[in-house]
């Protein structure tokens, strides 16, 4: 009787997760892609080095406390918070309507929501006054009618970052919603709920993360608007001119000032992504 052993065969040690998540190849760069990599990394980074060398640090304080720089800060915190809350009410609802319900022209629609992704700004300052104009299309009515002017006030500085900004968050909470698993808003229904008690209790938790992020997005953008500001409402100091109206107008008079001001956005934009690390930064995320 012969006997003998059973040999497992031989397998290949697969990679580990974090071999595979770190995605380097363990050779040698090719010097055309460092060369390439270093000009990039200057060319973006330079000018970000260059505003922290020219920051006023000694007389930082004195500068944003000043009245005018104050009153910037202020009304750009302000009405970009507002722009924020009427894209979260509006907006939400149009992302779900987009990606839960079928209906003809609804691709249409959503490369239209999207165009101010890609839109030059002054263009949608322009888009903004020829509809809510005194002379537009609907302005004329709202002036007419409700004797409300958009133009050239500070409603008018929350339309024109609503505009440019809440195609942000659409985009963030459509997507969203289109990659939830729907069987938990099938059982809501089943249970008895609403649709209304399913979206508010059972889909917004869902989303939550990305809500936030499109949020936070939504809010940055809406603080960092420059030519639909400025086209549709103006720069009038306290009225509608915002933090990035006003590095605008220093530059002419008080450069030490416009630097002040340019490094509160930049901090706020390192914050923002900061925030957003988690959602876009990690290998495969995304909103």
């Amino acid at each position: 009787m012969v006997t003998g052993r059973l040999r497992r065969p031989r397998t290949s040690t697969p990679p580990s997760a974090s071999a595979r998540s770190s995605g380097r190849s363990g050779g040698r760069v090719p010097v055309p892609l460092a060369v390439a990599s270093g000009i990039a990394i200057g060319f973006l980074l330079l000018p970000l080095a260059g505003l922290l060398v020219r920051v006023p640090w000694r007389n930082l304080p004195d500068l944003l406390t000043e009245p005018g720089v104050r009153e910037a800060l202020r009304l750009s915190l302000v009405t970009a918070t507002i722009a924020t809350a009427l894209s979260l009410a509006v907006g939400v609802p149009l992302a779900w309507l987009l990606a839960r319900v079928a209906f003809p022209g609804r691709g249409l629609l959503r490369a239209m929501i999207t165009v101010p992704l890609v839109l030059p700004p002054v263009v949608g300052g322009v888009a903004l006054l020829l509809a809510f104009g005194r002379r537009g299309i609907v302005g004329r009515y709202l002036d007419a009618w409700f004797g409300i002017t958009l133009p050239f006030t500070t409603a008018g500085v929350v339309a024109a970052e609503a505009f440019v900004a809440m195609p942000f968050l659409i985009v963030a909470v459509e997507g969203a919603l289109r990659s939830a698993d729907r069987r938990f808003e099938d059982a809501s229904a089943t249970l008895g709920a609403s649709r209304w008690v399913t979206f508010r209790r059972v889909t917004l938790p869902m989303i939550a993360p990305s809500l936030g992020a499109g949020g936070v997005l939504c809010w940055a953008r809406a603080l960092g608007e420059f030519g639909a500001t400025i086209t549709f409402a103006g720069n009038f100091p306290g009225t509608t001119q915002t933090m990035p109206l006003a590095v605008y107008l220093a530059l002419e008079t008080d450069p030490d000032a416009a630097v002040a001001l340019s490094l509160v956005l930049l901090a706020v934009a390192v914050g923002v992504l900061a925030l957003l690390r988690d959602r876009w930064l990690r290998p495969g995320a995304a909103l």
